[in-house]
């Protein structure tokens, strides 16, 4: 790159940092304005601009704060107080942002609850949440009545779109409940001496590797995350943001609303994703943003070409997760001039913007903000998931190209809090200690990284999800991308299982395949991609890939159920033979299980 190029890409970067940490620095952790002043100051600034619109209706910024001064009164009015927990599970509603807005007001924190849960991953989110209080809708209530037996503690259920004859002891109407509240703004007062250090909601994990944890976000947390975004989009009351993310989770239900809401632009929220359904919205919408997670993008390249795809009013595209796979096409395809990647996690305190719009880097730190920026990449065994420490005991950096986990030290500022999980002894799994120095303490994101030489940073994988084999380490994230792209296959979810006799573990993956499989065309396509130790020893097709909410892909069940015939079903390959891949007999698999089969 040459020196001009180098000049006004550092300037860019610079002018993105700046919006975001101008938006961000008023924040201290010790402030008494909290969340709710962030959105009542917006207000103040855009009454009569529409706030959000869902599918049935629209508000202005005065009709939303109204709603959600309802919202407040009635919790008061239940004899919640200050530092209760109700838990809220709703599908994406205008009524979603008002309830846990308007709980905020009285100083009461919100459990937003995954709307797919269901059983005893709905019950112990429930359960861990210690709210008493549920308020659900007519499409989620029935879920956690089933799960009620399962939960540790008594409930309350409030349901707005409940019939009359669906109503008992434990469940109630919150229609009627709710607009009979005073629309007039709780005093300021009953929030006196909570601080940016309280919590004003939690989110979930996703679950994919076991129950799901609640993070805990404090006002400071989620004011961050909103301010952050109102910054770093550059958005305008001119402007509508498309958000078909799930509210339950940070990226829909904080940066997607902070990019819009702190700056009087208009939040079109929908149900749920549909891929088809996806750019006659937009376009009917008159949406100049839109708010992703990388899956969504990945699913929009995958629909065959449609009408609506560039008549679109969009101007900027903004998420995480986008594959460097993905990007070129997505973003020429749809003609979409700017997308901003970032990367962060709920609980977290690492973040990354790629404010250069460099395809594929999830973010860039520039040599001169080095020891601004809170992360860095330290060298890591995948199989202990511990750091490698040199006779010192401290932690060694990664070299610029070399896999590292990403940390973030702790300290006592916005940019360096770790709020942690509303259960301590998973709080303190996170935390690293004598990393550089004794006494200092990080945070493990578990996310394995690469730095490049010019400060991009690269996604690599999950931690759990990479794994050894062959003495080498294997990425999950980049054998999919590969295998994705081979004939026939929709899906692909890689994954390592442990097998008798052999060190490491194997590389399985689920495919979901359009037509009928053929091994040796897929043999062909990997054999030219994948060095051997990172091509699938096993195979299993699958109707289906399941995911959570947020589009992630459940594995925990999969890896359970190894190369077992009763549990995978028939249609089960191991690596061998003359198409490459093979049906794995019993009288194999009793070979590879008493150590006797190669793989």
């Amino acid at each position: 790159m040459g020196l001009v190029a180098n000049i006004r890409r550092d300037v860019r970067f610079a002018r993105g940092l700046f919006r975001l940490l101008k938006r961000i620095k008023p924040i201290e952790l010790d402030s008494d304005v909290l969340l709710c002043d962030d959105f009542e100051e917006a207000v103040d600034k855009f009454a009569d601009n529409i706030a959000v619109e869902d599918e049935r209706r629209s508000l202005t910024y005065r009709d939303l704060d109204a709603m959600a001064n309802r919202f407040a009164h009635w919790a008061k009015s239940r004899g919640l107080r200050r530092s209760d927990t109700i838990a809220l599970m709703m599908t994406n509603r205008v009524e979603y942002l008002a309830a846990w807005i308007g709980f905020s007001k009285v100083g009461v924190a919100t459990a937003l609850i995954n709307t797919n849960l269901t059983g005893q991953g709905l019950a112990h989110c429930l359960t861990i949440s210690n709210a008493f209080q549920v308020v659900a809708d007519e499409d989620c209530w029935r879920q956690i009545e089933d799960a009620r037996p399962l939960v540790g503690h008594n409930l309350m259920l409030w349901v707005l779109g409940l019939d009359d004859e669906d109503e008992n002891s434990e469940r109630r109407g919150l229609d009627k409940p709710v607009r009979g509240g005073s629309s007039v703004r709780p005093a300021r007062s009953g929030r006196e001496g909570l601080t940016n250090r309280d919590t004003a909601l939690y989110i979930y994990t996703s679950g994919t590797t076991g129950l799901p944890k609640a993070a805990r976000i404090p006002h400071s947390r989620a004011r961050t995350y909103m301010r952050a975004f109102a910054g770093a989009t550059r958005s305008t009351p001119k402007d509508r943001i498309f958000n078909v993310l799930p509210l339950y989770h940070s990226t829909g239900g904080l940066v997607g609303v902070g990019a819009a809401l702190l700056n009087g632009a208009r939040l079109v929220i929908r149900k749920k994703f549909s891929a088809s359904s996806f750019w006659p919205d937009v376009v009917a919408s008159g949406a100049t943003m839109f708010v992703y997670i990388g899956e969504l993008c990945r699913y929009l390249v995958n629909c065959p070409p449609q009408a609506y795809e560039k008549k679109h009013k969009l101007r900027f595209a903004f998420g995480n997760g986008m594959r460097g796979d993905v990007w070129p096409e997505f973003q020429s395809r749809f003609n979409i001039p700017e997308v901003l990647e970032f990367y962060g996690s709920t609980e977290g305190n690492v973040s990354l913007f790629n404010f250069d719009g460099k395809q594929g880097a999830i973010g860039r730190v520039p040599s001169y903000l080095k020891k601004q920026i809170n992360i860095r990449l330290v060298q890591c065994d995948v199989e202990t998931e511990q750091p490698v420490r040199g006779p010192d005991g401290l932690c060694r950096l990664a070299r610029a190209g070399e896999i590292g986990e990403a940390i973030g030290e702790i300290g006592n500022d916005i940019r360096h809090d770790f709020s942690g999980y509303a259960d301590k002894a998973a709080s303190q799994k996170k935390i690293l200690t004598d990393v550089f120095k004794k006494g200092d303490r990080w945070f493990r994101t578990g996310d394995l990284m690469r730095q490049d030489a010019e400060g991009y940073f690269y996604f690599v994988d999950r931690m759990g999800d990479t794994f050894r084999w062959k003495g080498e380490n294997v990425s999950t994230s980049e054998v999919e991308q590969v295998l994705m792209d081979a004939p026939g296959v929709a899906e692909a979810i890689v994954y390592g299982i442990p097998v008798p006799g052999q060190e490491g573990k194997a590389g399985m993956a689920a495919l979901v395949i359009e037509g009928k499989f053929d091994p040796k065309t897929f043999a062909d396509h990997i054999n030219g991609k994948l060095p051997a130790y990172a091509q699938p020893v096993f195979l299993r097709m699958i109707e289906a890939a399941e995911t959570t909410g947020t589009f992630k892909y459940r594995k925990s069940d999969l890896v359970a159920d190894g190369f077992d015939p009763e549990k995978v079903g028939a249609a089960l390959y191991v690596r061998g033979g003359k198409s490459g891949y093979q049906k794995l007999t019993a009288a194999a698999r009793t070979a590879i299980l008493n150590g006797e089969g190669r793989l």
